[in-house]
C-alpha cells in the first residue's frame, strides 16, 4: 500500500491535476488515459490531497471532475503498485484491507463532501470505480458513448465504495440491487432515465456543457450555494456514514476470499469463473 503519510505528488506520478481557472472554477482532471484513468491506492491519496486543498480555497466556487481520453475511468488499475495487501494470516490480511478501505472512504467523503459543488463529466467507460467516484458528484453530464457499470461481484468481490448505495439513494434499491449483483452494463440514455445521470449530450458537447453547468453555480452566491449542497446531502445521505462501515468490512471479507482469488484468476485468463462460497 502506499505511503499516507506522504502529503506531495512526484513529478511523473500524477493521477488526477487541479487547475483553477479565472472564473472560480477548480477543474479536477483524472490524467492517466494510457491507463484508461485506472485507480489505485495512490489515485485514492491524490485524490483526498486535491481535496483538502479544493476545500480550503475561496477562489474555488464549484468544481468540474473530467477525465482526459476515450474512459472516464475504467475501474481499478490491477497493475498498480501495491494494489494486494498481505498478511501473516488470513485475519490479519482481512483487517489490513478493512483499514484500507476505511482509509480510502475517508479520502472519497473529503471529496464527496466538498463544500462545493462538483459536476462530473463522463465519457466512455465508467466502471466499477469509476461509476462509485462519478456518483460522488453532485450533478452528473454524460455523453452519448458512456457506458456504466458495477462488474465487482464476478469477479467475487463487494463493491466497496458505496456505488450501490447511492445508486439505491437516486434510483431505488431495486436498480441498485439489479446493477450491483449483475453487473450488467448500461448506457448514458439508460442511466439518464434512472436518475443517475442529469444530462445527456454528444461526444462534442460534452466539455462544453458540463463547463457551462459548472460556472453557472459558479456565478452564484457562494455561501448560499455551499449551504443548499449542505442541505440535501444532509437529507439524501442520512444512514450513509453506517452503511459505509458495513461496506469496508463486506469489501474485506471477499477480498480475501477463495472467490476473489478465482475472479482475478479467471478474468486474466478471460474464462468464466467457478465460484464454490470460499
Amino acid at each position: 500500500m502506499i505511503d499516507t503519510l506522504d502529503r506531495e505528488v512526484r513529478d511523473g506520478e500524477e493521477r488526477m491535476r487541479l487547475e483553477v481557472t479565472a472564473h472560480g472554477l477548480g477543474v479536477l482532471t483524472l490524467c492517466r488515459p494510457e491507463k484508461l484513468n485506472g485507480w489505485s491506492w495512490e489515485s485514492s491519496r491524490q485524490l483526498g490531497l486535491l481535496a483538502d486543498r479544493i476545500r480550503f480555497d475561496d477562489a474555488i466556487r464549484s468544481v468540474l471532475l473530467r477525465a482526459e481520453g476515450r474512459a472516464f475511468c475504467a475501474g481499478i488499475d490491477v497493475t498498480a503498485p501495491g494494489g494486494a495487501l498481505t498478511g501473516r494470516s488470513p485475519a490479519e490480511r482481512t483487517h489490513r484491507y478493512y483499514e484500507g478501505i476505511r482509509w480510502a472512504h475517508e479520502r472519497f467523503a473529503a471529496f464527496a463532501r466538498l463544500p462545493q459543488p462538483v459536476v462530473a463529466a463522463v465519457q466512455g467507460y465508467c466502471l466499477g470505480f469509476g461509476f462509485e467516484l462519478a456518483l460522488m458528484a453532485d450533478i452528473r453530464i454524460a455523453a452519448r458513448d458512456a457506458v456504466f457499470a458495477l462488474p465487482e461481484t464476478g469477479i467475487g468481490v463487494a463493491v466497496d465504495a458505496g456505488g450501490d448505495l447511492r445508486i439505491a439513494r437516486d434510483a431505488g434499491a431495486g436498480w441498485a440491487k439489479l446493477l450491483a449483483l449483475t453487473g450488467r452494463r448500461i448506457d448514458a440514455p439508460t442511466a439518464e432515465r434512472l436518475g443517475l445521470v442529469q444530462q445527456v449530450v454528444s461526444v462534442d458537447e460534452l466539455e462544453e456543457r458540463a463547463r457551462e453547468l459548472a460556472d453557472e453555480i459558479a456565478a452564484n452566491a457562494p455561501l448560499a450555494v455551499r449551504a443548499v449542497k449542505r442541505n440535501i446531502d444532509a437529507f439524501a445521505d442520512a444512514g450513509l456514514a453506517e452503511a459505509l462501515d458495513r461496506t469496508a468490512l463486506a469489501a474485506a471479507l471477499t477480498l480475501t476470499s477463495e472467490d476473489a482469488r478465482e475472479g482475478y484468476t479467471a478474468k486474466a485468463a478471460r474464462r468464466p469463473p467457478t465460484f464454490d462460497g470460499a
